[in-house]
């Protein structure tokens, strides 16, 4: 095992009814902006506990944070901070209006120049707001942890930041704000918080993290079990928590602890959502399956154990068990109603010249052995035409 040094500050309030509980996290006397996205939560009545909590608030609303959140958009909320002295933000939404909300926070108190330089060059973060959040869609884990991704619509970049002053302050997890999620967004979280695990367990390592491994499968378990019940009954109490709170454990750094991590996926997925406005958890969805295939023996033993302890392939023949594990990952992605392949989203050469061309001019080399191109990247996704 690698060393690691932990820290997580994430105050996690969870269960049903615990909306209300926000006004014991905020002081009193701050000035607090909503931040929001497209306004379903004026119709599950998140909208109405939040306003409900926060009654004793002087409160500012901002709506509209796309689902890839636009620098752009982010900087007009950073304007009505400045504008009216807010001093705390509080993040109603998914894993992009909290995503937002995080670089909002950060821009409001930059001071080195355009505020863009935190995701394209790694500027530091000084300071932030405070935020809290309320979580309404399963998925990212950015409720509980420190990153961040932001799409700048005019280049059509797509990149991440990650600062220890962006963790929230607290974060209301309550699985009954879930239930009416059309079942794409139930689909693309399921996926997304899969290849969050993929991301820091299917890598080439070594050494021995058993601890992490056995809690990876966990989480993985959890998600191939309840994600389908979740399609078939939405309003399903005990469903929706494990699903939050699974989708929560993929992404808070507990399981990145002393293990290498990969992230290919995710940062091939960013350039085709960038790109051509794909949903995140569509894009892992047909990129994945290619990075195990085009890595299989790099990922060999891994891939393997994913089959056996998590999807209960016993295969003598190596050759056939990683096939076997490939094919139940895409399985499990179309069995959430997510589609595997670019053609499905009507992509082609065009897109795989176009996403290979833009990593390649950035000179990244991908993977946890970082021995990922952009040729490489051409052969993963020529694979999933």
């Amino acid at each position: 095992m690698e060393n690691f040094t932990i820290v997580n500050p994430v105050k996690i309030i969870f269960g049903k009814g615990t909306i209300q509980n926000i006004s014991n996290e905020i002081p009193k006397d701050n000035k607090v902006l909503m931040v929001y996205g497209g306004g379903s939560i004026k119709k599950n009545g998140v909208y109405e506990q939040v306003q409900q909590a926060l009654k004793s608030y002087e409160v500012y609303e901002f709506a509209g944070i796309e689902p890839n959140p636009h620098y752009e958009t982010c900087m007009n909320a950073v304007a009505l901070i400045k504008e009216k002295g807010i001093n705390y933000v509080l993040a109603v939404g998914g894993g992009s209006v909290i995503d937002a909300v995080k670089f909002i926070v950060a821009a409001a108190c930059f001071e080195n120049g355009d505020p863009w330089t935190i995701v394209s060059t790694g500027a530091k973060v000084e300071k932030a707001l405070p935020f809290g959040t309320v979580l309404t869609l399963p998925a990212t884990g950015s409720e509980m942890n420190s990153g961040s991704v932001i799409t700048r619509a005019e280049t059509q970049d797509k990149r991440a930041f990650n600062s220890p002053l962006v963790f929230p302050k607290f974060s209301v997890l309550d699985p009954t704000a879930t239930y009416s999620l059309p079942a794409k967004q139930t689909g693309n979280g399921v996926v997304d918080a899969f290849v969050h695990v993929m991301e820091q367990y299917l890598t080439q390592y070594n050494g021995s993290a058993m601890l992490q491994d056995y809690m990876s499968e966990g989480i993985l378990k959890t998600l191939i079990n309840e994600g389908p019940k979740a399609l078939e009954n939405p309003a399903d109490y005990d469903v929706r928590a494990n699903l939050m709170w699974a989708s929560t454990w993929a992404l808070n750094t507990w399981i990145a602890a002393g293990v290498p991590q990969d992230w290919a996926t995710h940062m091939i997925g960013h350039e085709i959502t960038a790109f051509y406005g794909i949903d995140h958890g569509q894009t892992l969805a047909i990129v994945l399956p290619g990075v195990m295939q085009v890595l299989r023996e790099q990922k060999s033993n891994k891939i393997i154990r994913l089959g056996r302890e998590v999807f209960g392939i016993n295969q003598q023949s190596k050759d056939k068990a990683i096939d076997e594990t490939i094919k139940a990952v895409e399985n499990f992605f179309e069995s959430m109603g997510i589609k595997t392949h670019l053609a499905d989203y009507n992509l082609g050469d065009e897109a795989i010249e176009k996403v290979s061309s833009r990593l390649g001019e950035r000179g990244w080399k991908l993977g946890e052995a970082h021995n990922i191109t952009a040729d490489t990247v051409r052969q993963i996704l020529t694979l999933r035409k």
